[in-house]
């Protein structure tokens, strides 16, 4: 099709006065934004929020150095916890606010918050940039507060921040600054401390963990469409609320380690600690095979804690039980169920009717701490302790207890050579299975797995007699009998 030149400029002067907008009001005008503020956006930003403008001849950025607070941290302690850098070793926290939450090419650091220890004191800086041109400079002044062998602390900072600022490095042609490790505190809070936090965001560990009050802080969401604001108009005050909400990120992080070295690098500070968080650090123990440093924790775990305040539970997750150590209810000792999915310790998935609520029992109970302890021990080859902690669960009258007449079994036949004692354990498991059985809650795996092993055991008793079927008085008379056809037939003497 063939446009004249008449038509062709008839609509580039229609496209020209869309983009101009419509002063008359019409559809279809674009408000154009305002002009920008007269003067150097670095010196604007710079006398906003309080800081200096350092330039070199390849752009500028702003300095904004903090006033430095005291934290002491005994890095020998902090050092001795799993997952944690040396005590040599410098630590520099770092957090970012970006133009946007994806990690892109597109999207870019235009605050990076860096904080570190000077003895006893903490001191942290934030850099801001200007505008995009001047972001290679910005980064050289990042990679020179990082020193070498410093370990880089963060929240979420393995997924976010730090692979964000390798993809600026490498779109301006420069090298990611070294280090020699990096701790994202994330994970750390999700395994110590989620099973009696709402979540993981750091505004809910300051609040419910650390016990600090933020005051008129901004939304991440806010974030980037204040700093776009601030190119395209100049304005600097709405900016004064990000560099203070980067500031307490970046100090929060500093506490967060404080804390955790407090309350769990010391073997004293754990037996008054939340039982669910020294189980955590449990397990942290074990990621590293440090069988002996779990096995402690999970000692110090089951310690009565008469003395420890009490854990409230906040409003909006009432049906959430508290953190204190007691005995999980039989209509949810389930757990621990291959069938149930991966529990990292936090709140159910699905909050609980208001009739069950008060029977929810913690997310690290007794009978789970004494499952991890009685675990720990078998790897320690302790196998004596390991099969009395398995028969300390099995007296109960739970589907747990005849999963640990199971375990009791496999230790004493496998690991201890007492095939009768693994058949008792066996009967007991049974007898308990029966018993749910008429109340209802029928356990088919666990009864198969019963028959199977106490057809075994008899077998092999009997052998070792020396006459097939004929053993110790008290097997030969017992008979065991079931509702089912597999039962029956496996239990029949």
């Amino acid at each position: 099709m063939v446009t004249d030149r008449a038509t062709l400029e008839r609509r580039l002067a229609s496209f020209r006065a869309t983009l101009a907008g419509d002063a008359s009001g019409r559809d279809g005008g674009i408000e154009p934004p305002g002009p920008r503020l007269p003067g150097d956006l670095a010196e604007r930003l710079a006398t906003g929020l309080g800081g200096e403008v350092v330039r070199t001849d390849r752009g500028a950025f702003v300095r904004l150095e903090l006033e430095s607070v005291d934290l002491p941290v005994d890095r020998r302690r902090l050092a001795g916890l799993p997952g944690h850098p040396p005590a040599s070793a410098p630590l520099v926290c770092l957090d970012t606010e970006t133009t946007g939450l994806g990690s892109a090419a597109g999207t870019y650091a235009f605050l990076v918050g860096l904080g570190w220890w000077h003895g006893e004191r903490f001191r942290s800086v934030l850099l801001l940039l200007p505008d995009q041109p001047h972001e290679a400079v910005l980064l050289e002044a990042v990679a020179a507060l990082i020193p070498v062998d410093a370990w880089i602390v963060s929240y979420n900072g393995r997924g976010f921040d730090w692979p964000l600022l390798v993809t600026r490095y490498r779109m301006a042609r420069r090298a990611p600054p070294l280090h020699a490790g990096h701790l994202d505190l994330l994970p750390l809070v999700r395994r110590l401390f989620r099973h009696r936090l709402t979540d993981a965001r750091l505004r809910t560990v300051e609040t419910d963990l650390l016990e600090v009050e933020r005051h008129e802080d901004v939304e991440g969401w806010e974030i980037p469409g204040r700093y776009l604001d601030f190119l395209r108009t100049g304005l600097t005050a709405p900016l004064v609320a990000v560099a203070r909400h980067n500031a307490e990120d970046v100090r929060s992080l500093a506490r967060l380690l404080v804390h955790v070295e407090a309350r769990l690098g010391d073997a004293g500070a754990r037996r008054v600690a939340p039982a669910g968080d020294v189980a955590g650090l449990a397990r942290l123990y074990l990621r590293e095979r440090r069988l002996d440093a779990a096995l402690a924790c999970l000692e110090d775990a089951l310690v009565p804690r008469s003395a420890a305040p009490p854990v409230v539970v906040p409003p909006m997750t009432a049906a959430r039980a508290p953190a204190g150590r007691h005995m999980s209810a039989d209509a949810v000792d389930d757990w621990w169920s291959p069938h149930r999915a991966a529990d990292f310790g936090g709140p159910p998935a699905r909050p609980a009717p208001a009739a069950t609520a008060a029977a929810l029992g913690s997310p690290w109970s007794e009978e789970r701490l004494l499952v991890e302890r009685a675990h720990v021990l078998r790897r320690l080859g302790r196998i004596g302790d390991a099969a009395e902690t398995w028969a300390d669960l099995a007296a109960g009258t739970t589907r747990l207890s005849a999963v640990a007449s199971v375990e009791l079994a496999k230790l004493r036949e496998h690991r201890l050579g007492d095939p009768v004692g693994a058949l008792e354990a066996v009967r007991r498991g049974w007898s308990i299975l029966e018993r749910r059985r008429r109340l209802g809650r029928p356990e088919p795996a666990i009864e198969a797995d019963l028959v199977r092993r106490g057809r075994r055991l008899r077998i092999r008793i009997a052998a070792r007699a020396g006459r097939a079927g004929d053993g110790p008085e008290s097997l030969r008379s017992t008979t065991w009998t079931s509702r089912t056809s597999i039962s029956a037939a496996g239990l029949r003497s």
